[in-house]
C-alpha cells in the first residue's frame, strides 16, 4: 500500500505486461468461474465454493476487498476445505510479482491480482472461483481468456464515476467478462435495462446463456428452498445465509456450476446450501466484544452492503426477521465518501427506529459522520453522529430497560466498517 497508493485506474495494459513477465500464469489456471455484478458476487462465490467442497472437489477462491486480513483474498483449495494462503507462501508470491514489475507504475489491486494468478497457477485445484474487483471490462481479473462460465449478478448504480451513471452503462462494463462462446449465467436483475444488455452481449458473442426467472429460479416454501431449471427440480434446505435474496444467489451458483460442466449430486448441493459461510454479509454476531456491549438478548447483525440495491435487500431482510414487529431496529452506519447514502438509507424508512453514524477508522475516504447523519435524516430517518461503534452500542444499551423488547441492531454501510467490527469483536474470517 505504501508503494502503490493509487486507487482505481481501470486498464489492462499494466497487468498484461506484468503477467507476461511472469510467464502468463492466468493461462495455467484450473477451470475458472468468473463472477461480476454490483451485489451478490461474494455470496454466489461462497455458494459455489461450499457446493463444490461438499462434492469432494477443491476450489481456489479470490475475493476482494478483505475484511480484516489481506490473506482473505487468496483461499487455496485443499482436501477437506480451502485455507487462506499462509504468510510465507503469500509473501513469496508478492515478492516475485514485485520484482517482475520492476518498480513501474501499477495499482495495488493489479499487484494483488497478479499474486492471485501466480498462487492459483502453482497450487493444484479442481476449479478457481474469481470475483471481479470493479466493473468487468477493464478489471485486472479480465485477462482470463476462456472462463468455464461467466456469472453476472444483480446490477445497480455504484461506482458511477468509473462505470457510468445509468444502469445500462454499468451493465455494459460488467458484461465485459463475457467471452466468445463461453457459457454465461445471468443472475436476478432488478432492472430490465441491465438484463437486456447482458442478453444482447451473450447473443452477440454466441454464448450459451441462462437467465434467472426465465431459465432457472428458486423460491422458499415451508422452511425449504426449491430450485428449478429446464431439466431438474430440487428440494433443498433453506440457505444458511440470511435474507430472501439468498435464494436467487444460491440458484445462480447451482446454475453456474452446471453450466461449467460440474456434475454434482443433489446431496452435495443440499449440503453446500446448508453449510455456506460468507462473513460480513448479513452475519449475526453471537459472541465477542461488540456483542457483549449490547443489552441482553439483543440481535446484532453486520452487513457490508453499501449501495441502494444492497440497502433494499438488507432492509427487507431486517423487516422479515422473526419478531420484527416487536424488536425495534437500530442502524449503526459508516460509509465511504464515494457512495450514495440517501439511496442506501431510504429503504429503512418505517423499519429503523434510529440511526447512529460513525467514522470509518480503517479508511481515509470515510464520509464525515455528521454529514452522513444529515443524509439519513434527509432520507426520512431519525439520526445522530457518534464517535464509534462502541459508543453507539453503549447508547442503545443505556436507554434500554428490562421491560422493553430487546433491540435488533444492524451495523453496516461499508465493508471497512464490517472489517473494523469483526476485528474489535475478536471474530475475523477464517
Amino acid at each position: 500500500m505504501a508503494l502503490h497508493p493509487k486507487g482505481y485506474d481501470l486498464s489492462l495494459d499494466r497487468i498484461g505486461r506484468l503477467l507476461e513477465r511472469l510467464g502468463n500464469p492466468q493461462d495455467r489456471m484450473p477451470p475458472v468461474i468468473h463472477v461480476a455484478g454490483t451485489n451478490g458476487k461474494g455470496s454466489v462465490t461462497a455458494f459455489c465454493r461450499a457446493i463444490l467442497e461438499a462434492g469432494g472437489l477443491t476450489a481456489h477462491v479470490h475475493t476482494s476487498p478483505h475484511l480484516v486480513n489481506w490473506h482473505e483474498r487468496f483461499r487455496l483449495g485443499a482436501e477437506g476445505g480451502g485455507k487462506f494462503a499462509e504468510d510465507g507462501v503469500l509473501a513469496d508470491a508478492i515478492r516475485r510479482v514485485a520484482e517482475a514489475n520492476r518498480g513501474e507504475q501499477i495499482t495495488v489491486f493489479e499487484i494483488l491480482t497478479a499474486v492471485m494468478f501466480v498462487l492459483f497457477s502453482e497450487h493444484p485445484a479442481d476449479v478457481a472461483i474469481v470475483e471481479v474487483g470493479l466493473g468487468g471490462r477493464f478489471d485486472a481479473t479480465n485477462v482470463i481468456s476462456r472462463p468455464a462460465v461467466s456469472v453476472i449478478m444483480p446490477i445497480s448504480l455504484d461506482h458511477q464515476a468509473y462505470l457510468g451513471d445509468r444502469v445500462e452503462l454499468i451493465a455494459a462494463e460488467k458484461a465485459g467478462i463475457i467471452k466468445q462462446g463461453a457459457p454465461v449465467v445471468i443472475g436476478e436483475q432488478p432492472e430490465d435495462a441491465a438484463r437486456d444488455v447482458l442478453i444482447a452481449t451473450a447473443e452477440r458473442l454466441r454464448c450459451p446463456y441462462t437467465v434467472y426467472g426465465q431459465d432457472f429460479m428458486a423460491f422458499g416454501e415451508h422452511g425449504r428452498m426449491t430450485y428449478q431449471d429446464e431439466d431438474c427440480l430440487l428440494d433443498l434446505p433453506s440457505p444458511r445465509l440470511a435474507g430472501r435474496h439468498q435464494y436467487a444467489n444460491a440458484a445462480a451458483a447451482i446454475r453456474a456450476l452446471k453450466a461449467a460442466g460440474f456434475s454434482l449430486s443433489d446431496e452435495a448441493i443440499a449440503k453446500g446450501v446448508e453449510s455456506v459461510e460468507w462473513p460480513g454479509r448479513l452475519q449475526r454476531l453471537t459472541s465477542g466484544h461488540i456483542h457483549d456491549l449490547a443489552a441482553d438478548d439483543s440481535e446484532i447483525w453486520i452487513d457490508g452492503g453499501h449501495n441502494p440495491g444492497a440497502g433494499k435487500v438488507v432492509a427487507e431482510a431486517m423487516a422479515n426477521r422473526e419478531e420484527a414487529d416487536s424488536r425495534p431496529l437500530f442502524v449503526i452506519a459508516g460509509m465511504l465518501n464515494t457512495k450514495e447514502p440517501r439511496g442506501y438509507f431510504e429503504p429503512f424508512v418505517g423499519i429503523a427506529r434510529h440511526v447512529f453514524t460513525v467514522p470509518l477508522h480503517m479508511s481515509d475516504a470515510g464520509l464525515d459522520p455528521v454529514a452522513l447523519a444529515t443524509d439519513a435524516a434527509e432520507a426520512g430517518l431519525s439520526a445522530e453522529a457518534v464517535d464509534d461503534v462502541e459508543s453507539a452500542m453503549r447508547k442503545i444499551a443505556a436507554t434500554w430497560s428490562e421491560w422493553d423488547n430487546p433491540p435488533r441492531i444492524l451495523i453496516g454501510g461499508s465493508l471497512y466498517l464490517v472489517g473494523e467490527v469483526l476485528k474489535l469483536n475478536g471474530t475475523p474470517p477464517q
